[in-house]
This record gives C-alpha cells, sequence and structure tokens, in this order.
C-alpha cells in the first residue's frame, strides 16, 4: 500500500494508523499547490479530490478519505483492535467520533489555513472549536482514549486535529485533560514513528 500525504496535515492520522497495524507500506509527500507528489507525479491524475490522505491498494484501488481509509487498515488487522468489529454499537460510537472529529473540530480548524478567510469567519470557527473541544475534554477526563481503554484510529485522527492548535494561537492549557491526552497519545511509538517520517519531529 501506499499513503499520499502531506506532512501535518490530516493524512498524518491515516499514517499514525498505518504504523500502529504492522503492514507493509509506503508513503509519498504531495504538494497540494502543485498537485505534484515526490516523485513528479499528477496528483490530481492519481486522486482528482486533489487533496490528501490517498491510499493506493495493493490491487491498484484508489481509497479515499481519512475516516475511511482508517477503517479499512483496522479491517485488516483485527488482532490490533484499532477499530471494533464484533460490537455494532461500538463501531457506531467510533462512527460517531469520526464524524464529530471531521465536521465540528476538522473543518474548524480550516478557515485558520485559508488565506481568503475574513476575520469574522475565523472568529466563528475558533468560538466553535471553543465549545466542541470542551466536550471533548469532558468526555475523555476519565478515560484514556475515546472510546475506553483502547487506542484507536478515532484517537488518531482527534490527535492530529489537536496538533494544529499551536499554529493558530489556540491554547490547549484551560483544557488539562486535552493536555495530557495528546501526551498519552504523542508517547506512542507509532506516533512518533509516522511524525518522525513525516519530519514533524
Amino acid at each position: 500500500m501506499k499513503l499520499f500525504y502531506k506532512a501535518g496535515a490530516c493524512s498524518l492520522a491515516s499514517h499514525i494508523v498505518l504504523e500502529e497495524s504492522g503492514l507493509p507500506y509506503e508513503i509519498e509527500a504531495v504538494d497540494l499547490k502543485t498537485k505534484l507528489t515526490a516523485s513528479g507525479a499528477d496528483f490530481s491524475a492519481i486522486n482528482a479530490k486533489g487533496y490528501v490522505p490517498a491510499l493506493q491498494l495493493d490491487n491498484g484501488e484508489l481509497l479515499t478519505e481519512g475516516p475511511a481509509i482508517m477503517q479499512y487498515i483496522a479491517d485488516q488487522v483485527p488482532a490490533k483492535h484499532l477499530a471494533p468489529l464484533a460490537d455494532a454499537m461500538a463501531r457506531y460510537r467510533l462512527q460517531g467520533w469520526l464524524t464529530f472529529i471531521g465536521t465540528e473540530l476538522h473543518k474548524n480548524f480550516s478557515p485558520f489555513f485559508n488565506p481568503a478567510a475574513s476575520s469574522d469567519w475565523k472568529a466563528a470557527a475558533m468560538a466553535n472549536l471553543d465549545r466542541r473541544l470542551a466536550y471533548v475534554a469532558k468526555h475523555i477526563d476519565d478515560k484514556q482514549f475515546l472510546l475506553g481503554s483502547e487506542f484507536g484510529i478515532a484517537d488518531a485522527y482527534l490527535f492530529t486535529v489537536l496538533s494544529w492548535a499551536r499554529h493558530i494561537d489556540l491554547d490547549l492549557n484551560k483544557w488539562p485533560a486535552l493536555v495530557a491526552y495528546q501526551s498519552r497519545v504523542g508517547a506512542r511509538a507509532a506516533v512518533q514513528a509516522a511524525m518522525k517520517a513525516e519530519g514533524l519531529i
């Protein structure tokens, strides 16, 4: 498998899950401005959506969208418990978290990386982030990870999104549970390996 990524972007979550899985994989960086990959390929011809992550499977098929990619990887290695399989309700809770992180957190960070975003848009997004992060902090205050005691794919996604806070002057220290969570997840060997491979640490 090959993961197309941009260092530190949402594709980091898929990269972390690949590393956690223990499956063989390759990575190739993408310049999202020029739409060229590190090897000089036209990324738009690989993924018509034009953004990362994109996972090229061994059979040549392409998977896009982080939550779908992460669930696919998790399902290849059920013994790793990266996503619930047998417990349907737990799987629905996972879906709920992936959707929440994608729509309520990820998308509210987006204006701060968009040069065209107005100050009003950014202010509204920051207010949304403040409310949503307070909710997450309360949820994980007495838990190791989002779904309980085991690290899973939603944690890879949340860790990645929370790592953007330092780029937009969002101080996570007002939520000690989030700071502790980031430290806990960030110390994992797979997270360290993915971040090193992307030149983030």
